[in-house]
């Protein structure tokens, strides 16, 4: 270059030009440092004014860069876009310049980009000393050692991982793994010995027994080892800022769209619904990489016109979040607080701001409520608009689609004139004569909506009723899909659900809190926690069907060749859509290298390629799934999106594609999530567990007794419909081999768990029996016998410690868990069984209604209100029968003297073992001042009066013997 005689600037590549005078330009005169007139303007304009050389002031380039930038702020327009191209044709040279060149190194052999970098990171620390210290530039400059330490550190924080797996010690796991196996090995001996002693007396009492406590065994099983691998986690936020929020430069943190679903404002209450917004709405994240969108598969006006008070709000609340950084960010959540609000705050303004912010947010309650007031009684002629037209959604079954832009790019900016998130309310077309598939089908055609206006490459669901505790959720999260080597194969980021509004004792284990403290930690350890319907961050590649990047490109046969299983052909189909996609990628990459290529030849070109069988008839929305990245494509036209957004979510958008079956939230279970989260895995992709220290999301859940039965059916009836489905764990997936053994062991438990109630009722049942018989299950007991059933408690009772101790739950939860597994066993579960084998031998569809009671205006009123419901009888007879049998048992020893003690201590044992499961079922059924439905009391009558007649029928006070003896007596008696 020297040769050639032209200079060539160290920053960009280019040539250093020309100064006014037609000399070349110099912008050091100590070292003569070559740099181009343009990168020099860049620096002076971003506060460094000296040499990246040798740290010279640049004392008159500086006040010739100022007339320039005076001269710059007078011209037009046109002038602007020029010079932001050459800036960005400057950034591109940047990235492509070797640093192996010599003329790229400074005196001391240290890249000069290094310097510059390292400049750009301590913008903010200069611009700080400058209005502090405005003579600081005359200073002393930087010692070029120090700024290579800071470099190097700097760049090593950036480096560093981003999160970091935490094995729980050894000292902890090991036993517990050892006790495991010994339980094991006690469960063999104890079914050895119970197979070996058969009861003949009560023959088919002890095979009932046997039968049922062989399936109790394999369920212990099935949930017991995927908890093998327990781990932790732990992330670091600053490292991801580090990485990629370097200051002075454009955040490069990845975009993310929220999913919020509604269905009936007057069940779901619009303002919980504005609050999960505006938790969303407020998130620390950069604005422009946050989109909300709303799905309203109600098209109720009263979500329509919330979401505008919503957003109008949202112009005062988010700036005062983020400016005192509040938490939590859904304001009834905020101020409903009993904690010093004033703790760490030292703006003495925020007083003053949070008292006319609380009045703000109940002016806005209160116009929240005029709307929900207002819409309890529909106009005979529906509802209008404010514009006088008839609103599109009068008719909640048959209306198009609807779409509308809120904030964000639409110009609307908070009451400081800051840019807000975009918001987005949805509400899909429907029509008679089409399946919408309930959620699931509402969320896909948000996955499409999104992908036409946004195509963030996260996406993250909630629930209406999950707001967002975590300001920094979000950040928690990328730091796993975000991480070059974790999130490669990452499918999803799983958060536990946390809840308000639960009673302190947690009466119907509506925590969950065994599972999620417990179970999804012994998950994470192995293939990754499953879907659980909301708090969660999608890889939207992972959605659309691929595999992940790193799995081979050949599947696995487990069958030969001439003669492939359905199994291995589904896997062969997921590789071929795979490389297809690859193919068209390469097509249209090469397709818009040409100057005037034809939009008709795209649609061709994606026609061919047979994408529209899979993804619908949309090239804009196919194009888009193929930027991994995300981010629009180029060829989109603003103008066009809403009318393409309009028709990704037509109701006939879904007709002969994948949507549903491969790609997107899976049909054919009202458990979907379950569905959706097993097919991923079974593709090879992983999933993570996050549990911050502050939870993440929380919602509400029901604390009253039949609406968490009702909850818990719902679930159970989930499972049984996957169950008789095709996606059955028990037989899909196996070809390819990517779903690791023990996460199908967790998928099957999932899918088998309500099955347990026919087993768990019959078992229920035979304490009952045998107090009112006589007879017992289990024979006169050896010492042997006796050891094997001490052991069996034994180990039942270290295996539950040593969880305990490792997982760090409490004891009282892990007792509320084990009764509410009893208590919608005998209920929830065993109505799910039937109804599942309803739906599939004859197709009835039968649904359990519920009638409410007024609750009581007191703290947890709800919890004490009684609603009457089939599923309340299964747990009240048995509670019957087995007090029935205690009473009669005691009768009964008191009659037979003291060798009747004995036999009943068992007896009445297994009894109270019911009884005590099913207490908190009782108390609920009384109520807060024992006031039990009416019907409920005339079920227990007539179950009681049917025991006592048979009772009185089977006669166990007297035995045999006696009773010959006093009728022979009887009859010798001369009346």
């Amino acid at each position: 270059m020297m040769e050639s005689g032209a200079h060539f600037c160290n920053s960009c590549g280019e040539q250093v030009g020309h100064d006014a005078n037609g000399e070349v330009f110099v912008a050091c005169h100590e070292c003569n440092f070559p740099i181009c007139k343009a990168c020099f303007e860049y620096e002076v304009n971003e506060g460094r004014k000296v040499c990246l050389r040798c740290a010279t002031p640049y004392a008159d380039r500086a006040k010739d860069n100022d007339d320039t930038k005076a001269y710059g702020n007078q011209s037009t327009m046109a002038a602007q876009i020029n010079v932001s191209q050459d800036v960005g044709l400057h950034a591109r040279h940047v990235s492509t310049v070797s640093t192996v060149d010599s003329e790229l190194n400074d005196e001391y052999g240290n890249p000069i980009w290094k310097n510059r970098v390292e400049s750009w990171k301590e913008k903010d620390k200069k611009n700080k000393k400058k209005k502090s210290a405005p003579k600081a530039e005359n200073g002393a400059p930087i010692p070029q050692e120090q700024q290579m330490e800071e470099i190097q550190s700097s760049e090593a924080a950036a480096a560093e991982p981003l999160s970091v797996i935490i094995p729980i010690p050894k000292t902890r796991i090991t036993p517990y793994r050892i006790v495991i196996v010994v339980r094991l090995i006690i469960l063999g001996l104890f079914f050895h010995y119970r197979v070996t002693n058969p009861v003949d007396s009560a023959f088919g009492l002890w095979l009932t027994s046997i039968i049922c406590e062989i399936w109790f065994a394999f369920s212990w099983v099935l949930d017991q080892f995927p908890k093998w691998y327990p781990i932790n986690r732990d992330t670091f936020i600053d490292r991801l800022s580090a990485r990629y929020e370097r200051p002075g430069e454009p955040s490069q943190l990845a975009a993310v769209d929220f999913f919020v679903s509604t269905v009936d404002p007057l069940k779901e209450p619009p303002l919980i619904t504005a609050n999960t917004v505006l938790s969303i709405l407020a998130v620390d994240y950069p604005v422009d990489k946050v989109s909300c969108y709303v799905s309203d598969d109600g098209a109720a006006m009263l979500t329509f016109e919330s979401l505008v008070e919503t957003a109008d709000f949202a112009r005062k609340w988010i700036p005062f979040c983020k400016k005192f950084a509040i938490e939590p960010r859904a304001p009834e959540f905020y101020f409903s607080q009993k904690i010093d609000y004033l703790k760490d705050k030292v703006q003495p303004s925020f007083v003053k701001e949070r008292r006319a912010m609380k009045r703000d947010y109940e002016e806005f309650k209160v116009r929240i409520n005029a709307l929900v007031a207002k819409a309890q009684k529909t106009p005979d002629e529906g509802w209008t608009m404010q514009d006088g037209t008839s609103w599109p959604g009068n008719n909640s079954r048959d209306h198009p689609g609807m779409i509308q832009v809120f904030l964000g790019h639409s110009g609307a900016q908070d009451i400081e004139g800051n840019e807000l998130p975009r918001l987005v309310y949805v509400s899909r077309e429907k029509r008679p004569g089409y399946q919408h598939h309930k959620k699931a089908g509402a969320e896909n055609a948000l996955v499409r909506v999104s992908a036409v206006l946004t195509n963030a490459p996260f996406i993250l669901n909630l629930d209406c009723d999950h707001y967002v505790n975590n300001s920094k959720a979000v950040r928690e999260a990328m730091c796993f899909l975000m991480d070059p080597v974790v999130g490669r194969d990452l499918c999803y980021v799983q958060f536990p659900q946390r809840f308000d509004g639960i009673d302190r004792s947690d009466r119907y284990a509506n925590r969950n809190t065994v599972f999620f403290d417990v179970n999804m930690k012994g998950l994470d350890g192995i293939q990754g926690p499953v879907y659980v319907g909301t708090g969660c961050v999608f890889n939207r590649q992972a959605l659309y069907g691929y595999s992940p990047p790193s799995m081979p490109k050949l599947p696995k046969s487990s069958s030969c060749c001439c003669c492939p299983s359905k199994k291995q052909t589904k896997d062969v189909s997921e590789l071929y859509r795979d490389a297809k996609r690859e193919e068209l990628d390469a097509a249209i990459f090469n397709l818009r290298e040409i100057d005037n290529y034809d939009e008709y030849e795209r649609s061709m070109l994606i026609s061919q390629m047979s994408f529209e069988k899979t993804f619908g008839l949309s090239t804009v929305f196919i194009e888009s799934t193929l930027m991994e990245s995300g981010g629009l494509p180029e060829s989109a036209d603003p103008s066009m999106l809403i009318k393409e957004a309009i028709h990704v979510i037509s109701c006939g958008y879904e007709e002969k594609t994948a949507w549903g079956k491969e790609i997107g939230w899976i049909y054919g279970s009202v458990t979907e999530d379950i569905l959706t989260g097993f097919k991923m895995q079974c593709r090879g992709w992983r999933s993570v567990y996050c549990m911050p220290l502050r939870p993440a999301f929380k919602g509400s859940a029901p604390i009253n007794l039949s609406d968490r039965l009702h909850q818990v059916l719902r679930w159970a009836l989930g499972s049984v419909e996957i169950f008789f489905s095709r996606h059955c764990p028990l037989w899909y997936g196996f070809a390819g081999g990517r779903l690791k053994w023990l996460q199908r062991l967790a998928y099957i438990n999932t899918i088998v768990y309500p099955f347990t109630s026919l087993p768990l009722v019959a078992y229920c049942t035979l304490p009952a029996i045998c107090l009112l018989t006589g007879k017992f299950i289990i024979p006169t007991l050896s010492n042997l016998a006796s050891a094997l059933f001490l052991g069996l408690f034994l180990s039942i009772i270290i295996t539950s410690v040593l969880e305990l101790r490792w997982s760090g739950v409490t004891i009282e939860a892990l007792w509320r868990n084990e009764q509410f597994w009893v208590i919608g066993g005998v209920s929830a579960h065993l109505f799910a069984v039937f109804q599942g084998f309803l739906k599939m031998l004859a197709g009835v569809d039968t649904n359990f209604t519920v009638t409410a009671k007024a609750a009581e205006d007191t703290e947890f009123g709800e919890l004490y209100m009684i609603k009457w419901t089939t599923l309340l009888i299964p747990p009240t007879t048995l509670i019957v029968i087995n007090i029935v049998g205690v009473v009669a048992g005691f009768s009964d020893a008191l009659n037979g003297g003291y060798e009747s003690w004995g036999p009943l201590f068992g007896k009445v044992f297994f009894a109270f073992w019911v009884i005590f499961h099913l207490y908190p079922f009782l108390k609920g059924l009384m109520g807060r001042q024992n006031r039990t439905p009416t019907v409920v009391i005339l079920w227990s009558v007539l179950l009681a009066s049917v025991f006592s007649l048979v009772w009185v029928k089977i006669n166990p006070f007297i035995s045999r013997a006696d009773s010959s003896s006093i009728s022979q007596t009887c009859i010798s008696i001369d009346c």
